[in-house]
């Protein structure tokens, strides 16, 4: 499965009648990650009126005015996210105050436009899940297990040679149940897959992120 996330962290700035938006945008894998940038943001904002922000990671949505008017900044903001079609996204908007009230639909077009703006910072990359696993192998089948994770555009992560080969290595997630039951097939039932965790990476199976 493909995915539309951000390529990296950015930061953009807009003014809007004396009020500065600040628009931080980050990947974030799961709803953990999302939390500790936004209190990361906040912690780097202290004196900020408001710390707006929405978020879409590992299936779970959240957003947050943070003391704006109901539905002025959160959902703009998230709706930018839908707009855009992003996954495993954060966007944090701060806000200064200039002193000259904006209205509720001066929120809602500037926490949007801000939002945008962070999103066109970082870019949009292609993502699709991939399983990082690791295997032990008998030298006498190094070359078959080879050969079979090429074929099926594994991506060697590191080799241990010692009494046996221990390989950790990534596919893309929706071959890792082929790839086990293939490396069962060719080892006789001696080699048993264990799963190391899943990323979301580019088609080249690297990460996208910086």
């Amino acid at each position: 499965m493909a995915y539309r996330t951000v390529a990296g962290r950015a930061q953009a700035e807009i003014v809007i009648r004396k009020s500065r938006f600040i628009a931080n945008v980050a990947p974030v894998t799961s709803e953990e990650a999302a939390w500790a940038f936004i209190n990361e943001i906040r912690g780097a904002h202290p004196e900020a009126t408001h710390n707006c922000f929405a978020f879409t990671a590992g299936g779970i949505q959240r957003m947050s005015d943070d003391g704006e008017p109901s539905g002025t900044a959160g959902r703009p903001i998230f709706d930018v996210l839908e707009k855009q079609g992003l996954s495993d996204t954060a966007i944090v908007v701060t806000r200064y105050f200039g002193g000259i009230l904006l209205g509720a639909g001066g929120l809602v077009r500037a926490y949007s436009q801000a939002a945008v703006a962070g999103v066109e910072a970082a870019g949009v990359a292609e993502a699709i899940a991939a399983c990082d696993l690791r295997i032990r192998v008998d030298y006498g089948l190094l070359g078959k297990v080879q050969h079979l994770l090429q074929q099926r555009g594994a991506l060697t992560l590191d080799s241990q040679f010692a009494e046996e080969v221990v390989l950790a290595f990534r596919v893309r997630a929706a071959d890792r149940a082929v790839v086990a039951a293939e490396l069962a097939e060719a080892s006789a039932g001696r080699i048993a897959v264990e799963e190391i965790g899943e990323v979301l990476v580019g088609p080249d199976l690297r990460p996208i992120h910086g």
